[in-house]
């Protein structure tokens, strides 16, 4: 006599438990995406805090002083290297400050807003930075391809000493960029018999489209500072 009785209890103990343990497992689910995206922000965050100790400890070994600063947009042309920083005129920005990350030349500043500035990285088509081979003290200009990969060394001769693997550095010639600092190094030689100049490709050795934080030289003179006007070093015709 009791056994539909007690056998709706026990299908309705067990669609109760049943219940509870879905509603349950849908919290735990709910728990553990909230938990993955937190630790995907703290992931973001540690490297974060990599680069930017690493930032600072270039910009403690760096003679001049230094400004850090933030990109806030890059540039999407091709050929076009402009990225955003979150430092203008109000934090002592200037045209033509030179732009570094932790390894090396990054670009220069070519428009200074109070807030913002724009730099243009050493690779873009209109930039031509003075350098040197560190093992030789040649000169020459290291020119940008809208390739953040390849710079090219224009104007060698077939004669001269270069390797694959030398450095290069600023030569501080034109003044505004401080002389031995890293700007590539060469990738490819090629010694053309009908061409007095070699063909030479370097690879920036600044990681340029992955910089997320960069450092402003401050190395200019007061009057430098008041001067708006002045022209991009590194301006060649495309």
């Amino acid at each position: 006599v009791r056994l539909p009785t007690d056998t709706k209890n026990w299908f309705t103990e067990n669609l109760a438990g049943r219940g509870a343990l879905l509603e349950e497992n849908a919290r735990l689910r709910e728990k553990q995406l909230f938990l993955n995206v937190q630790l995907q922000k703290l992931t973001t965050l540690e490297a974060e805090n990599r680069r930017l100790r690493s930032l600072l400890e270039s910009a403690v070994n760096t003679p001049e002083r230094v400004l850090i600063a933030e990109m806030l947009a890059v540039d999407f042309d091709p050929y076009r290297h402009h990225i955003l920083l979150n430092r203008g005129r109000q934090h002592g920005v200037y045209v033509g400050q030179p732009v570094l990350d932790q390894h090396g030349i990054v670009g220069q500043i070519i428009r200074a807003d109070p807030f913002t500035s724009t730099a243009i990285l050493v690779t873009d088509v209109n930039h031509a930075l003075p350098i040197q081979i560190d093992r030789t003290g040649v000169r020459t200009l290291a020119l940008g391809t809208g390739n953040f990969q390849e710079l090219k060394l224009p104007h060698i001769p077939n004669n001269e000493d270069v390797k694959i693997g030398d450095l290069l550095v600023t030569s501080g010639l034109g003044g505004r960029f401080p002389r031995g600092y890293p700007v590539g190094t060469v990738t490819k030689v090629e010694f053309d018999p009908g061409s007095p100049f070699a063909s030479i490709v370097a690879k920036p050795i600044a990681q340029l489209d992955r910089i997320r934080e960069v450092m402003l030289l401050e190395n200019e003179s007061a009057d430098e500072k008041s001067v708006s006007t002045v022209a991009p070093e590194a301006a060649h015709p495309p």
